[in-house]
């Protein structure tokens, strides 16, 4: 008797999980059309799905959370994106419509749980056959009905799982988890509230503030508080595990509810400055957490509140008569430092014959080590006479606020705004000690003075913390917003947030900027 050919081994044929009393037996009636077509299309849609949860599970958190952009740039997003089960596509929520219109493709496994989502039905929907895969995936590491022996799970006699170099290089940082990286929703023209909000949420002064109580939302009786809004805010972006955007309703309702004539113009449902919301919000957080008082522009105002200690530093204003040579001092408080652009970019523009872009340095330098020529009532002359004056910094603060001033107001027949676009390098590490008092007071003795001088520039050493970018026209732009965690940055685009390079960072036409010392960063 001749021996039977050999035959290549056929394919695995799945099976469609049996109905159990009291439950559906498909998750929809598009996930049952899929299944009912023939063996094949069952039987390539479980192995799709099975190749999808192992790269979830299995591979860094970073690889399923990456897709391609339709301008083919790769883009790493913290916002879960969706693994298409009809193909090997991986798409954000955005592509993910577009794509099923394309290629008529309907089924797609959340990056985050792997979940089943169903474009037809517009909702994740629940499958026993694919949720049993998923939950022994989830709980074996495995798709086995076979348990893992004791041993198996909990090996201690193997030195090399021992071995801390192992245990290191095979060990995957979790993408997320709760360190605060989530995303906004935009509420209607709010992107320049979630800017702001986000560089709060990033400043660890003000994270730590919170986080161990320091205003807590469960004793505050005072109704509508934004300080109680912010602890609120600050619990959920640093407790729970999500990576979902978040609804700042609590803010909103702060400022709707809010007697201040200042406000007015925050709540309307039109594009507005982040850096007017950044005031305004660091005054209220001031008169919820401090002494009550309205910081008088133009005045020295001390107190020991959670924005002081860490936004406001003082300037020291220096006038010689130059009549007599007689010197005055003048010191406020400052919340942030404003820099104009325009008249310097034409300045450099005169000087280059073309109007290039600025560096934050120069802009410092104009403004905190340059004087310029005024006229004041000398008190020794007892007359108006002509002066010098100049401005430095008396006293750094541990979070320095920058707003480059993009915005100006043209004078003339037709009083209108302009956007300025002019480019401003702006440095990772920041240097303040030129711009302060006793920066000034070193240059002008010409010494460098050893190890003190050292210490001192250190203490003048500044990290970047949040960059907030205008993007497109004065009255129709969006605000965008990048900020650091640890030493990664993060693109943020209302609930959108995506991985992002520090030359992203550096090249982008920066609005607010803000930095923290380096002993704090």
């Amino acid at each position: 008797m001749s021996a039977r050919p050999a035959t290549p081994a056929s394919p695995k044929n799945y099976k469609v999980r049996a109905t159990q009393p009291g439950q559906p037996m498909y998750g929809c009636e598009h996930l049952q059309r899929l299944f009912n077509q023939d063996q094949a299309t069952t039987n390539t849609s479980i192995q799709h799905y099975r190749a999808i949860l192992r790269s979830i599970f299995d591979t860094n958190p970073l690889v399923p959370q990456t897709s391609k952009a339709a301008d083919g740039a790769v883009v790493t997003s913290l916002t879960p994106t969706y693994l298409c089960l009809q193909c090997p596509s991986t798409l954000t929520e955005d592509d993910r419509t577009k794509h099923g219109s394309k290629k008529s493709h309907r089924f797609y496994v959340d990056s985050r749980s792997g979940a089943l989502y169903c474009q037809m039905c517009d909702d994740i929907v629940w499958d026993p056959t694919f949720e049993e895969l998923r939950l022994k995936k989830i709980g074996t590491g495995t798709f086995s009905n076979r348990k893992r022996k004791h041993e198996e799970l909990f090996e201690t006699s193997d030195p090399v799982r021992n071995n801390p170099t192992y245990i290191t290089s095979n060990t995957t940082i979790a993408s997320c988890k709760s360190s605060g990286l989530r995303g906004i929703y935009n509420a209607g023209a709010t992107c320049y509230q979630n800017v702001v909000l986000q560089s709060f949420l990033h400043n660890p002064i003000l994270r730590n503030y919170y986080l161990s109580d320091g205003h807590s939302s469960s004793t505050c009786n005072v109704p509508y508080c934004l300080s109680c809004a912010m602890d609120d805010m600050f619990q959920d972006f640093y407790a729970l595990e999500t990576t979902n955007g978040y609804t700042a309703a609590n803010i909103l309702s702060g400022f709707w509810f809010s007697d201040r004539r200042a406000f007015d113009n925050l709540v309307a449902t039109k594009e507005q400055d982040a850096h007017e919301f950044f005031q305004f919000l660091a005054e209220e957080l001031h008169e919820r957490n401090g002494d009550g008082k309205k910081p008088e522009i133009g005045s020295e105002h001390s107190c020991n509140c959670i924005i002081h200690q860490t936004f406001y530093g003082k300037l020291q204003s220096t006038t010689t008569c130059q009549n007599c040579s007689g010197v005055t001092h003048q010191v406020q408080s400052f919340l942030d430092l404003n820099l104009p652009l325009e008249n310097l970019s034409h300045k450099k523009g005169k000087k280059t014959l073309s109007r290039g872009q600025l560096t934050l340095q120069e802009c410092l330098e104009e403004e905190y080590v340059k004087s310029d020529k005024c006229e004041y009532r000398c008190h020794n002359c007892s007359s108006m006479q002509q002066a010098r004056r100049q401005t430095t910094i008396k006293r750094l603060p541990n979070v320095l606020s920058i707003q480059l001033k993009r915005f100006e107001y043209k004078q003339g027949r037709n009083e209108r705004a302009a956007k300025i676009d002019t480019p401003v390098q702006f440095p990772l590490e920041l240097n303040m000690l030129p711009y302060t008092n006793r920066g000034r007071a070193i240059s002008s003795n010409g010494h460098d003075g050893g190890k003190e001088n050292y210490e001192l520039a250190r203490s003048c050493t500044y990290d970047l913390l949040s960059v907030v970018v205008h993007v497109g026209e004065i009255d129709t732009g969006h605000y965008v917003s990048y900020c650091r965690d640890g030493d990664q940055w993060f693109a943020f685009n209302d609930h959108r947030v995506e991985l992002a390079q520090k030359s992203d960072v550096l090249n982008s036409k920066a609005y607010l900027l803000f930095y923290v010392v380096r002993s704090l960063s």
